[in-house]
């Protein structure tokens, strides 16, 4: 990867839907984008890292902190949008997505995800880890099947592979939201219309495969906390408490 640029764009979004302003909410000290930019920079594997956000207010407080950011229009539809607008102020071979509400994230989730576009057919790349039980059936965390080579055959917040037989089949892995295109794959992406599946399922990464783009799965070393409700703030600071400084460093 030495010779490849790599930039990795955090979309920070601050009147999410479905718990406003969450990327400034406080977590053992430090501010939840703020875990996400650590993690990602303490990896070394991109350069620039930059926060990719709508609101002044998010701007200002990253600046505060030493984190680059790039403004991008209210009008992004997704995240995903977000990373290709800030693509284009931008110049690199693969820009990785990485979410602003995922404080949980550590450096070592970079290098699979990455180690990925070695191969020169990868054009978009993603993670996984294996379902918890507790998941299996839970819309919300978002299954993934592959062949045997990690392309991705489909994604879906049923329970897929569905065990018909009930054999007790345990093997279900739970995809990550964390994404790396290549630039001329992230610029398809944004170009194309949502497609039926992805409207379906509300799956943006659907799109791709709809459209004969394949997207790869690496292994993730540890399943993350994405963050939505109060619920899952305090689950994810009750993690960040067990390692992290009580005020921001």
């Amino acid at each position: 990867m030495s010779t490849v640029r790599v930039a990795g764009v955090i979309p920070a979004r601050l009147n999410s839907k479905r718990l406003s302003r969450k990327v400034l909410r406080p977590l053992a000290g430090r501010l939840m984008v703020e875990w996400v930019w650590r993690a990602a920079a303490a990896s070394g594997l991109m350069d620039p890292l930059v926060v990719a956000t709508d609101a002044e207010e998010v701007a200002d407080a990253c600046r505060q902190r030493a984190i680059s950011v790039v403004l991008t229009s209210p009008a992004c539809a997704s995240g995903s949008d977000r990373v290709r607008e800030a693509a284009r102020q931008i110049d690199a071979d693969i820009y990785v997505n990485i979410q602003g509400d995922e404080p949980t994230l550590t450096p070592d989730f970079f290098p699979p995800l990455l180690q990925l576009f070695a191969r020169p057919q990868v054009e978009v790349a993603t993670l996984a880890v294996p379902c918890p039980a507790a998941e299996f059936t839970n819309p919300n965390a978002v299954k993934v099947v592959t062949a045997h080579d990690g392309r991705a055959l489909y994604f879906s917040r049923s329970t897929i592979p569905c065990d018909r037989d009930r054999s007790g089949f345990i093997g279900y892995r739970k995809h990550l939201g964390i994404y790396a295109y290549r630039k001329a794959a992230l610029e398809c992406f944004a170009a194309l219309p949502p497609s039926p599946l992805e409207i379906l399922e509300k799956l943006e990464q659907l799109r791709l495969l709809e459209n004969g783009i394949d997207i790869y799965v690496a292994e993730a070393p540890r399943d993350t906390i994405g963050v939505d409700t109060e619920e899952d703030l305090a689950r994810a600071e009750a993690v960040l408490n067990g390692f992290a400084p009580q005020t921001r460093a």
